[in-house]
């Protein structure tokens, strides 16, 4: 099935699917592509920061609410949680798991140069799994900024 409509979720929507939803949006242009929490916060500046490296701008992005979603809007729900419990998503879309550690931390001993190599991490990992993920279901894809579309 070729999705018309795409969901990431992980719990505080600030970074790997706000980094998820930008990258989507990017690459397949296409589809409707948002992003959602369980228990939204605000998008975290390292996101933005390591999106904004490769052209990609996700700074009016905002943390959503898995609950102000429809769920009969929605083909295709892809969870990003490693770590911690993901948000449910009730409705009728396939589902699939991306295990991708949060790089977010408020670990004392991280330095902002350890935070930016982590979130960079996250955004080849979820670019890589975007492009394997619009291959399989034979979603044209344009080239995304800071590297081509089999990268990451």
């Amino acid at each position: 099935m070729t999705p018309r409509s795409l969901l990431f979720l992980c719990v505080a929507n600030s970074a790997r699917s706000q980094m998820a939803e930008g990258l989507a949006r990017s690459m397949a242009p296409s589809l409707a592509i948002q992003s959602a929490g369980s228990r939204p916060s605000r998008v975290n500046p390292y996101a933005i920061e390591a999106l904004a490296e490769i052209g990609i701008d996700i700074s009016a992005q905002t943390s959503k609410s898995v609950e102000t979603l429809d769920p009969a809007g929605i083909d295709l729900v892809i969870t990003l949680c490693a770590e911690e419990v993901c948000p449910l998503f009730l409705g009728g879309a396939e589902k699939r798991h991306w295990p991708i550690p949060d790089p977010a931390s408020d670990d004392p001993t991280l330095s902002p140069g350890d935070l930016r190599t982590r979130f960079r991490t996250a955004r080849d990992e979820i670019r890589g799994r975007l492009s394997r993920l619009f291959e399989e279901v034979g979603l044209p894809m344009q080239a995304c900024p800071g590297g081509d579309r089999r990268s990451g």
